[in-house]
């Protein structure tokens, strides 16, 4: 009697001794998601009936990790959010290995930190070729890039269809509304396609699929040139008869 008495005041005490840490399931499925140098931690929900959990993120970069005994620093922006996830852009700010960590917050109650299974290095950041739209205006060959942050360059490669030997590249540090690339000739189709290029890390994309544009059709242009010169000729003439009849 008494040894059972006993066992079930350890059973009720021992949780209360072990501090708050594991009164909450800690999240699972701690994971990070990096495209075009944007990185996400996220994690599966911890759920309790009829309540909001909160979660808290820090991070531990490889200063922190060899010459500050370890610590790791809290996201101020993640602080007991409700949300499953953390943008950790601004926080991976180096090209060194990172660990994050998360844990859940009820009230009084926390959970164990859960942390990467992998450190991450932003240089395993996923590059996707950007989105962009060529297009002529008159015999100007355009293009309208995609703006992805000052941290990206453009390298741009167009030819005119049928000289696929006549290539050109253009690198484009800084996006304006519209690029332009080059004059074209008339009647003749020209290709382009880009990549992304991040200094930073020293990675590039893929190059984005091709699209091609027409340049004015030259016989018009040649016609509507001869209608204007044969009018202004008309002009002329009309204008010089009333000289021509005082004489």
């Amino acid at each position: 009697m008494f040894t059972s008495l006993i066992f079930i005041l350890c059973s009720v005490i021992a949780p209360l001794l072990t501090g708050e840490d594991d009164l909450l399931p800690a999240p699972q499925n701690v994971s990070i998601h990096s495209t075009n140098m944007k990185h996400f931690l996220t994690w599966s929900p911890v759920t309790v009936p009829g309540e909001t959990v909160r979660y808290s993120v820090e991070f531990q970069g490889e200063y922190e990790r060899t010459y500050v005994n370890k610590s790791w620093i809290p996201i101020s922006e993640c602080s007991l959010i409700m949300v499953t996830q953390c943008n950790v852009t601004d926080d991976i700010s180096a090209n060194v290995p990172y660990n994050l960590r998360v844990r859940a917050k009820l009230g009084s109650q926390g959970s164990k930190w859960s942390a990467l299974d992998e450190l991450f290095d932003r240089k395993m950041t996923l590059l996707t070729p950007p989105l962009m739209r060529v297009f002529a205006d008159g015999y100007h060959l355009l293009v309208e890039l995609e703006d992805l942050g000052p941290a990206f360059q453009f390298h741009v490669v167009y030819w005119r269809k049928g000289r696929e030997s006549w290539v050109h590249n253009k690198t484009v540090k800084k996006i304006s509304s519209v690029v332009h690339l080059d004059s074209m000739e008339a009647g003749a189709e020209y290709c382009v396609t880009a990549q992304t290029y991040v200094e930073a890390i020293n990675r590039s994309s893929n190059f984005s699929q091709m699209q091609c544009v027409h340049g004015p059709d030259g016989s018009r242009s040649t016609w509507m040139t001869t209608t204007m010169m044969s009018f202004a000729g008309f002009l002329i003439g009309v204008l010089a008869l009333p000289f021509l009849a005082c004489k």
